[in-house]
């Protein structure tokens, strides 16, 4: 690819860090520009219809949504992520499509407005899980040994967790070793620790405390403890 392309991009956004993976996995060369979607510029309104960050701007021509992203690298550079096999690429679109779903069930928890219905979303969140684990094979990744579409997709939606797990044990994990071992595969894959900000933990915890939610009052809580503890 010839393209000069430019990474539009949000600190927190997990869609962003699809588009951050997957031109990390193709070794492609880009610029990655943040903007604060609280006060969105008036050039990010002209590149972004829906307002939404990733875009990517390919010699200034605007590709807009993280899928199509993808799809277009994915069309347009090498290593080729997706399977060969017709029948075995909609398969993994179905689950990358899936792990949207999945980041939708996790608004929700983070946004629940008390414990009866954090309960429920962490239960919908873990039944998903559980359909995972099924579709799991012996790993490392989605496809067997190969790194896919569908791991970078995923591995926005695990990280989420490395705060959440810290905040409180909501069941998430227990019986579904599979699924631990993708995340885990996924959390030490380099293309994936490179998607984020080192202050990328410092960041999530804050937005979510910010939330004025569930989850967010019992991270105040973690947070309290913890400074007790550290003051003695």
């Amino acid at each position: 690819m010839s393209a000069r392309l430019i990474l539009v991009s949000h600190a927190l956004c997990p869609y962003v860090q699809r588009a951050a993976i997957v031109l990390a996995e193709k070794g492609v060369p880009h610029e990655r520009r943040d903007v604060d979607l609280a006060r969105k510029p008036d050039w990010f309104m002209q590149v972004s219809p829906l307002g939404k960050t990733p875009v990517l701007l390919a010699d200034g021509e605007a590709i807009f949504e993280s899928a199509v992203i993808c799809e277009y690298l994915e069309d347009t550079t090498l290593p080729r992520l997706h399977p060969a096999n017709a029948l075995q690429r909609a398969r993994h679109r179905a689950w990358m499509e899936f792990g949207s779903a999945v980041l939708n069930g996790i608004a929700a928890f983070y946004n629940a407005a008390d414990d009866h219905a954090l309960a429920a979303r962490a239960e919908e969140l873990r039944s998903r899980f559980e359909r995972l684990e099924a579709a799991l094979g012996d790993g490392p990744y989605f496809g067997a040994e190969k790194f896919t579409l569908v791991d970078a997709v995923f591995a926005p939606v695990f990280r989420y967790f490395d705060l959440f797990d810290a905040i409180h044990d909501f069941g998430f994990w227990h019986g579904l070793p599979r699924l631990q071992r993708w995340r885990r595969a996924l959390a030490a894959r380099p293309s994936v620790v490179g998607a984020v900000t080192p202050d990328y933990g410092l960041r999530l915890a804050e937005f979510v405390r910010s939330r004025r939610s569930a989850l967010s009052a019992l991270l105040v809580q973690m947070q309290s403890a913890r400074t007790a503890v550290a003051t003695g």
